[in-house]
């Protein structure tokens, strides 16, 4: 992580904003998916996509809010292509409908960027899992292989590198002693909501980190990175008023604005400096060390087969 507003190797800093670490960039040939598109960074990931001429699919639940949030970016940016679609993450047949839906446009698929996050109480999905483990990392994995066959037809036919994006934290730092509780992942006794929110980032990282060795050894031209976009003060806390309250307190001290916040996102999924990178953890637009639980291969490899076995249930 590099110090407030010093630059690393790529060039940019935490200072950086979405806007600046893609002057210049021309994304008119690209097809974009964005969760969690109608909040936070999830708008101003949009809104500068959009204007390097991404044609962007916002996937929100509430499609009211999406709907504003596409006539403001328009207003801004008249020649803006954004469509909006409904998707619960928190539920497999919203997914499954998505992706249905999606595949049945024809639109071709460049980047796919896993935007959307909670931090909730204990509480369970519409499929009985735990609420932050399903929206946060589950829903993301199931969308990601419903969409992986549009993305590689996309990839060989536009001769255009695919990207998938995953917006994890640093806060998979701080998840439970084993990492992902495999046997209790439901299991309410021992639920801590910022352990369940860290073990659904580390989830997300090593989500990235096997999909990068299976695109690779299939040998199709798709990179699978994740990133912390710093820290923000958006509504992800809303479930936790005194955490929200505290943000919002100490925020403009310490925190990203939301254009900062949308960088490193902007960057992954659109610079030209990371063509060919895949695997890889990015902070502040650069590539960064996430903890060890998130470098570990066969860790990744069992989160793959049990994340398998949610998604379809015998």
């Amino acid at each position: 992580m590099w110090f407030f507003g010093s630059k690393g190797p790529s060039g940019f800093s935490s200072s950086s904003t979405a806007e600046e670490v893609t002057q210049g960039i021309d994304g008119s040939a690209l097809t974009a998916i964005v969760t969690g598109a109608s909040s936070g960074i999830g708008v101003e990931t949009t809104r500068v996509l959009a204007l390097r001429g991404v044609l962007v699919v916002m996937a929100v639940r509430n499609v009211d809010a999406g709907r504003n949030v596409k006539e403001a970016i328009l207003k801004e940016i008249p020649g803006a292509k954004i469509d909006v679609m409904e998707l619960d993450l928190s539920s497999m047949a919203s997914i499954r409908k998505f992706a249905s839906q999606y595949q049945s446009s024809n639109l071709p698929l460049n980047l796919l960027i896993n935007n959307a996050g909670v931090v909730t109480p204990f509480m369970l999905s519409h499929d009985g899992i735990e609420l932050q483990f399903a929206t946060n990392y589950l829903g993301p994995f199931l969308l990601t292989d419903l969409l992986s066959e549009t993305m590689k037809k996309t990839a060989r036919e536009s001769n255009i590198e695919g990207r998938i994006v995953n917006v994890s934290s640093i806060g998979h730092r701080f998840t439970y002693s084993e990492g992902i509780r495999f046997n209790k992942i439901n299991d309410e006794s021992g639920y801590s909501s910022w352990y369940a929110y860290g073990q659904s980032k580390l989830a997300t990282i090593l989500h990235a980190k096997e999909l990068s060795r299976r695109l690779k050894e299939d040998g199709v031209e798709i990179t699978a990175n994740s990133l912390h976009p710093g820290g923000i003060p958006t509504n992800i806390v809303r479930h936790d008023r005194f955490m929200n309250g505290f943000l919002h307190l100490i925020g403009k001290y310490f925190l990203k604005s939301i254009p900062q916040g949308a960088a490193t996102t902007c960057y992954v999924a659109l610079h030209p400096q990371v063509k060919g990178v895949s695997g890889e953890f990015f902070v502040d637009s650069n590539i960064s060390n996430p903890s060890s639980m998130a470098n570990d291969v066969d860790l990744a490899k069992k989160l793959w087969d049990f994340s398998f076995t949610l998604i379809n249930p015998k």
